[in-house]
């Protein structure tokens, strides 16, 4: 047996070895020392050949925590690929391994020879040697010993088995497997301890992200955005979604390429985001992007093209009319073929990307770019968005000095967004359109007029009412637009001092300008334009800059393992808008010159500064890695604290997580368990303003209001205390499970007490308040693959209970010293129905009252007065149920054989309530199939007799319980079908990848009228789960292509 091939026989035997005693707990550490050992014995007594001697490599070969101590290094001869000793593959030359330092040196390396980096516990590296002199290997954990490497807060990597809270990782394939503009759409179904809300408004939409519950009554719930480490401010453009509101627009987080994303990190609790500080109060959605990879060069090119139908929407009726001078469609039958569904064209996404990746040991770059295109389902209404992106990270000083550079460049737009609402929505005139009537006789939706001289809207059905108008008209005359430019740069520097202490500095700025206009044509709706015309421009821009420096020191002292990071941070994001609204002098001339000034004008100006200045620090023990010990502190300075008596707020986080089934001798089936648990407090600022006295100006008089708040010098900022106790396990190495029981309360809400007029001010802030929230997140996992088939299962469940446990009910006003009563605190209305939410101890944020209802007698029987028929009472308020709601699931299955894989994402919703203002609309007109029912049936039946159905709908349409539907809801949410192409069959130079995909492919159980998983004002708390006119629902399919060089 040749002297290097016995080597390698003991060695093999060694390393089993290793592998046994690794099961019998002893750690990796330990068995790569021994490995050390073995290897070097071998080495000296080894003679290597030498042959073709061209160059000496050194190197360092690290992994997440630092240097590997006791890496093979072998130089082999041959194509990589080859296994060591097997001459067929390549013919092994010399070897050595790594010091303490994780340092080797070869001698005699021939060009082109490949160096293999191998070591027990982790994946082998092969490099082909082109004259590099210093090489650089990052090892990954192998499959067989990987734990999880996750990223937490501030970009921090730890080992997943440290972690004391329930953190939960999404691979950035299974985000583009279904692509959407948004790629936060594609999370949903996918993380449990997440509600996702899809905008109603269609592609490019924001999204509304909320974690473990409504916290804050009056401050933002949503979840912070965090790119590669650094905060995101994600600023929503457009209206509330309220009826008379301007219709929606986009946010900044839909600005970002899903192709750039490398993976996604949730951060569903507070003690796992306390180190962001205010911003993270509402859970972390962190994104880390692509950079390029060392040792290859690779192109990709990607296209994902989907066509849109409407999917759900209410069931109208055309076979009744309407009689002479009425819009309502309570006449006689007419049969008629209109179908509004008809005005809804197909829409197209298209979504083309192509990438470059490329490096060395020293040096790799990553750059993309990426056009979105979307035509929506009504006309003239669409959203684009191109991408350009590039990144490169360089090391200097022998490895010790790391710099990332990167920016990215988005230009966006968009027209003629509809979500819902009264203003600027084709749906109304649309849906009502009385039935009697041709529906292709308003196609030309505009006519001359002689007299004005000018063409105006053609809507011959009544005078033009507010959203009642001419469906084509909204659309090509009243154009609502966005134009946004953005860049985003970035740069770390990281200097390691000695192996296991680093100094990072990193600093973001992100920066957009955006300009809105609003063109109303001449005869649009009065309400909002003048007789000529009205135009709107606006300008918008937000200046944001982070930065921050982080210390780190990782380090093993015998059993012990101790991370430290010490770092500070600043966070100034600045907004600014100008503009002019007015209606016009001269017809339809959009100009800003041309706003008539001395009237009917508003000027356009505001904005805000915020800044944040924060320290922090956190510590992780751990022992004999079974048991690990993390604490953290964070310390705010916040502008919104300014004037206030309390300056600055710190809050503390602890966690605690043992690896059970590593203190005894677990059995077979047991491949993992650890259980955490940890508690966190995270404070929250309150807003802007309430610590010191302003005026601000109203544009609609055009003069300073003469009263204000009361400012409140004593405002503490409201905080978040929360503990929460799960288990991780794996079962069979097959089988996962994460379960995690959370419990949080929020205090020092912020109130509004009115003062006295005598006291010269409107009223003032006040403190007081307590809302809890408690659930559990679970997700359970299978994976497992047979020779040629693999297949995967995944099931996420999310429950929350929400609860007002104290209002201002008690509390002083400062100012008078009046003990204050507020047993209830109404948060909002939905539109124009009898709904509204209200706060009441022991109730929840999202609890709904009514106050109408339908007259009944003695006896409790609906009253049908012979002389005024039916009739309606107001009453007390009453409790109609919840929008929040119990229940969020996913499940999602894999499938994979011979490059054929299909995967399909299952999301469910149980509970909660949704209201339909527009269902009790189309009653009220009569063009519900449910009023054309009921006319076929001769009325509808009440106590024991019938009741005509134009009195009863006409009726029945202003009380809310009747349009209010369970939310229920299940679907299959996503469905990919590919097969990637041989790559033998193109001599391995591309790999193809063809596929069919779908979204929103079936509705399998819902009972609303509408799809109850859309919002329509992303950024409200209350102001959910209501239609009123909402654009329908759509279904998506198409296939897509993806070639990799």
């Amino acid at each position: 047996m040749p002297l290097f091939q016995g080597r390698n026989v003991i060695l093999a035997e060694a390393n089993q070895f290793s592998r046994f005693m690794s099961e019998k707990a002893i750690g990796i550490r330990l068995l790569n020392t021994l490995s050390t050992f073995i290897a070097a014995a071998l080495m000296m007594t080894s003679t290597l050949a030498s042959a073709q001697t061209e160059g000496i490599v050194s190197g360092i070969v690290t992994d997440e925590s630092g240097p590997v101590i006791g890496a093979s290094a072998i130089v082999k001869s041959g194509r990589a690929g080859g296994t060591a000793g097997n001459s067929a593959d390549g013919k092994n030359i010399n070897g050595t391994v790594t010091d303490i330092n994780g340092e080797f040196t070869l001698s005699s390396v021939p060009r082109n020879a490949v160096i293999e980096i191998s070591c027990l516990g982790y994946e082998t590296v092969e490099i082909i040697y082109t004259g590099e002199q210093r090489l650089r290997i990052e090892l990954k954990p192998s499959s067989e010993f990987l734990e999880g490497t996750v990223v937490t807060a501030l970009g921090i990597k730890r080992s997943e088995k440290a972690l004391s809270y329930n953190v939960q990782a999404v691979d950035g394939s299974r985000l583009t497997a279904v692509k959407d503009a948004n790629f936060v759409n594609s999370l949903n179904g996918k993380v449990a301890g997440v509600t996702i809300n899809a905008g109603a408004s269609g592609s490019g939409s924001g999204s509304r992200v909320v974690m473990r519950g409504v916290k804050s009554i009056t401050k933002s719930n949503l979840a912070l955005y965090v790119i590669d480490g650094v905060p995101m401010y994600n600023m929503n453009l457009g209206g509330s979604g309220s009826i008379m509101s301007d219709q929606p627009g986009t946010d900044g987080v839909a600005d970002i390429n899903p192709e750039d994303i490398e993976s996604v990190t949730m951060l569903t609790g507070p003690s796992a985001a306390a180190l962001y500080g205010n911003a993270a109060a509402a859970g972390v959605v962190l994104v880390t992007t692509k950079k390029g990879q060392a040792g290859k060069t690779t192109l990709s090119y990607s296209n994902s093209t989907t066509f849109s139908t409407v999917a759900k929407m209410p069931e109208m009726q055309s076979r009744y009319g309407n009689n002479a001078n009425d819009i309502t469609s309570w006449g006689e039958r007419v049969d008629n073929d209109y179908d509004p569904r008809k005005f809804f064209r197909t829409g197209l996404d298209e979504i083309n990307s192509i990438s470059f990746s490329t490096g060395n040991q020293k040096n790799q770059t990553y750059a993309s770019a990426s056009a979105t295109n979307s035509t929506n389902i009504l006309p003239n209404s669409g959203y684009n968005r191109y991408n350009f992106s590039a990144r490169n990270t360089t090391t200097f000083l022998g490895d010790r000095l790391v710099f990332d550079f990167g920016g990215n460049y988005i230009l966006q737009d968009d027209r003629n967004l509809v979500a819902q609402g009264l203003y600027f929505n084709p749906l109304p005139g649309l849906y009502l359109m009385p039935r009697s009537e041709d529906f292709d006789n308003i196609r030309l939706y505009e006519r001359w007029d002689e007299a004005k001289g000018y063409n105006v809207q053609y809507w011959p059905y009544g005078s033009v009412t507010s959203g009642l108008q001419n469906p084509y008209w909204v659309q090509n005359r009243e154009l609502r637009e966005n134009r946004k430019t953005r860049y985003m740069l970035n740069a770390s520097l990281k200097y390691n001092i000695t192996p296991w202490l680093n100094i990072s500095g990193r600093v973001k700025v992100d920066n957009y300008a955006n300009r809105l206009t609003y063109k109303m044509y001449a005869s649009t709706d009065l309400l909002f334009s003048g007789e000529h015309g009205n135009y709107r421009d606006i300008q918008t821009s937000l200046f944001s800059t982070y930065a921050d420096v982080i210390a780190t020191m990782d380090r093993k002292f015998g059993d012990w393992s101790v991370n430290i990071n010490v770092g500070a941070s600043i966070d100034d994001t600045r907004q600014e808008y100008i503009g002019y609204d007015g209606g016009l002098d001269i017809p339809n001339f959009f100009a800003v010159h041309n706003i008539k000034f001395e009237r009917g004008w508003k000027p356009k100006q505001g904005g805000w500064h915020d800044q944040a200045q924060a320290v922090f620090a956190s510590a992780e023990i751990g022992w004999k890695s079974l048991i690990y010990l993390t604490v953290t502190e964070r310390t705010d300075w916040e502008s919104e604290l300014a004037y206030s008596n309390y300056k600055s707020f710190s809050y503390p986080s602890a966690g605690l997580s043992a690896i059970i089934s590593s203190l005894f001798d677990a059995p077979d089936w047991l491949s993992f368990l650890k259980v955490r648990g940890s508690y966190a407090e995270v404070g929250n600022s309150y807003g802007r303003y309430m610590t010191t006295a302003s005026y601000p100006y109203n544009e609609q008089s055009k003069s300073w209001n003469t009263t204000t708040s009361y400012p409140n010098y004593d405002l503490k900022p409201e905080r978040t205390r929360s503990w929460e106790v799960g288990i991780d396990a794996n079962f069979f190495n097959d089988l996962s499970l994460k379960f995690t029981f959370y419990h949080s309360n929020t205090l020092n809400q912020t109130f509004s007490a009115s003062l006295p007029s005598s006291s010269g001010y409107s009223s003032i802030a006040i403190q007081s308040g307590d809302i809890m929230n408690r659930g559990i997140e679970m997700a359970l996992g299978y994976d497992h693959k047979w020779n040629d088939f693999s297949f995967g299962a995944h099931y996420t469940l999310t429950m929350n209970r929400n609860r007002v446990m104290r209002l201002a009910d008690g509390a002083l006003n400062p100012y008078t010293g009046e003990t204050i009563r507020m047993e209830e605190l109404g948060v909002g209305g939905f539109g124009q129905t009898d709904a509204s939410i209200i706060l009441r101890k022991g109730g929840s944020t999202g609890d709904v009252y009514a106050a109408k209802r339908i007259k009944r007698d003695l006896n409790g029987y609906i009253l049908d007065d012979p002389n005024t028929g039916l009739a309606v009472e107001t009453v007390e308020r009453f409790k109609i149920g919840s929008i929040l709601p119990k229940a969020n699931m996913g499940l999602s299955f894999d499938f994979g054989w011979n490059g054929i894989s299909l995967g399909m994402t299952f999301t469910g919703r149980i509970g909660g309530i949704v209201i339909s203002e527009t269902q009790a609309t189309l009653d009220r007109y009569g063009v519900s199939e449910a009023s054309a029912a009921a006319r076929d049936n001769g009325g509808v039946p009440i106590n024991q007799g019938t009741v005509n159905a134009k009195n009863y709908y006409q009726t029945i349409s202003s009380i809310v319980t009747n349009y209010t539907y369970d939310a229920t809801n299940f679907r299959l949410g996503e469905m990919s079908l590919n097969y990637t192409l041989p790559r033998k069959w193109f001599a391995d130079k591309c790999g193809i990848t063809l596929g069919f995909v779908a979204r929103n492919l079936w509705m399998i159980y819902c009972k609303a009228p509408f799809d109850p998983e859309l919002t329509t004002a992303v950024s409200s708390n209350y102001y959910q789960s209501f239609d009123s006119f909402m654009l329908p629902s759509t279904r998506s399919a198409g296939f897509n292509v993806r070639l990799q060089f």
